[in-house]
């Protein structure tokens, strides 16, 4: 991909992507709360959806995110079967690794251009899936060791 207009596109693609999963599960499973999280998690994923079709009309050199700092929470953790009676902690363990792979790609990409627009591009929207990981992960902290708090 040499276009910054067909990268944006393929970044919304993955949005849409997201955002039909997290719809799909939240009607499948049973727990009031996991429905509820996989709700937000979806309308969080239109916002990014709206915020890439946003940049289609701006210039990427523009793009500054700050990602948030990656303590690799979820990173390690095995991937639970989706099933009809998912746990809402192997709900949000499921969402970070969604953020993750996203995460993931947007980086590699960025490492694979020599081009400077492109890069930064990718860098961004990397630290923007990192944000949303460090997000998901300090749920999961909150939910998997409530003694702590």
């Amino acid at each position: 991909m040499t276009d910054i207009k067909d990268i944006l596109q393929m970044a919304i693609s993955r949005e849409v992507e997201s955002y039909t999963f997290y719809r799909t599960v939240s009607d499948k499973v049973k727990d009031a709360n996991l429905k509820k999280l996989f709700n937000e998690l979806a309308g969080e994923e239109t916002k990014h959806r709206q915020f890439l079709e946003g940049l289609l009309t701006k210039d990427a050199k523009d793009l500054h995110i700050t990602g948030a700092k990656d303590f690799k929470v979820g990173d390690s953790l095995a991937t639970p079967k989706l099933t009809m009676d998912l746990k809402p902690i192997d709900g949000l363990v499921l969402a970070i690794k969604k953020e993750l792979e996203a995460m993931q790609m947007y980086t590699q990409l960025a490492n694979a251009t020599s081009d400077f627009v492109q890069k930064s591009l990718f860098q961004n929207l990397a630290a923007m899936e990192s944000g949303h990981k460090a997000r998901l992960e300090d749920l999961y902290v909150e939910m998997a060791f409530p003694e702590v708090w």
